[in-house]
């Protein structure tokens, strides 16, 4: 099994700075799937009620570039943890692959027959969910630290939109992409696991944003014409948007103002939940040919995280 190299640079040991926005109006980094979109609704209505599902973790990896998070609370079945091997990033982008390409229709140009791969990959630090019994990888995100932004040159979310008003937000700020979850696992527990394990990395890391691009696919609720994803972007542009100084612009807008936008349509469940873990949308959807879907920009901070979702994820 082949050792990762460890490209991250060290974090820089700055303070924590005072709240980058205004008080949260009441109310999550990546390209959505049907996978993720499914799991999400029964793993936040599971934080909500007595009985929410804990996660269990096994050891993460003592990388010196970045501090990761401790053992999370224990759940039957699933372990949480980094990838530390080539082997384990590979087993990440099969799954993407599956997911994107063999369920979404996503076109994607790989090196390796059957994996999703592209140039930040190598710069990523790869989050994984396993089935415990089969060690199968059933759930993973990728997470862009800022010092491998600015050795990449930049985030995928750039390559997408003009992220210029976000400069002074860059040195606290991680990417977040690429999330998926395996079809017959879609029932809560693997998306509360990984939300745990990313928000304790946050925590123990001093870092306190989150980007990342939220898809709507084409073909959404029974539409296939783009009217499902204005839709939602009338929807939430009316009630969750960034303040006016972190907006952003779309490099390949989808062209809201020629489909229908008033349709009754619920967003993406994945949407759905970062919005009530109080993310705010930072601009309009571009529009990415090669996953069939539109992509909201969408930022969340460790700071605007609901009470109830502060205490499950981060015991404070």
């Amino acid at each position: 099994m082949k050792e990762l190299p460890n490209p991250t640079f060290p974090l820089s040991q700055i303070g924590l700075r005072a709240a980058l926005w205004p008080a949260p109006v009441a109310g999550v980094a990546t390209h959505m799937s049907a996978g993720v979109s499914a799991a999400v609704s029964a793993a936040v209505s599971a934080v909500v009620s007595a009985n929410a599902a804990a996660v269990v973790s096994t050891p993460v990896p003592q990388a010196p570039a970045v501090i990761l998070p401790p053992a999370i609370e224990p759940r039957q079945g699933i372990t949480v943890g980094w990838a530390r091997h080539l082997d384990d990033v590979r087993a990440a982008q099969r799954l993407r692959y599956d997911v994107f390409v063999g369920e979404m229709g996503a076109r994607v140009s790989s090196p390796l027959a059957g994996h999703d791969i592209d140039l930040f990959d190598d710069f990523c630090e790869h989050l994984l969910v396993r089935d415990e019994l089969t060690q199968q990888v059933i759930g993973t995100y990728r997470v862009l630290t800022p010092a491998q932004a600015r050795r990449v040159g930049s985030t995928y979310s750039d390559t997408e939109f003009d992220l210029t008003r976000l400069r002074d937000l860059r040195e606290r700020m991680v990417e977040l992409g690429r999330s998926c979850v395996h079809a017959e696992h879609r029932q809560g527990g693997v998306i509360l696991a990984l939300w745990g394990a990313l928000a304790g990395f946050m925590h123990r890391n001093k870092l306190d944003t989150m980007i990342g691009c939220a898809s709507i696919p084409m073909s959404h609720n029974g539409v296939t014409n783009g009217d499902a994803a204005a839709s939602i972007w009338r929807q939430v542009s009316a009630k969750h948007m960034a303040p006016i100084q972190y907006q952003v612009q779309p490099r390949l807008p989808l062209p809201v103002e020629r489909l229908d936008s008033t349709l009754d349509v619920e967003p993406p469940a994945l949407i759905k939940g970062y919005l009530r873990l109080g993310a705010k949308v930072l601009g309009a959807p571009a529009w990415d040919p090669d996953f069939n879907a539109a992509d909201l920009p969408m930022l969340m901070r460790i700071d605007d995280l609901p009470a109830r979702y502060r205490k499950h994820f981060l015991g404070a």
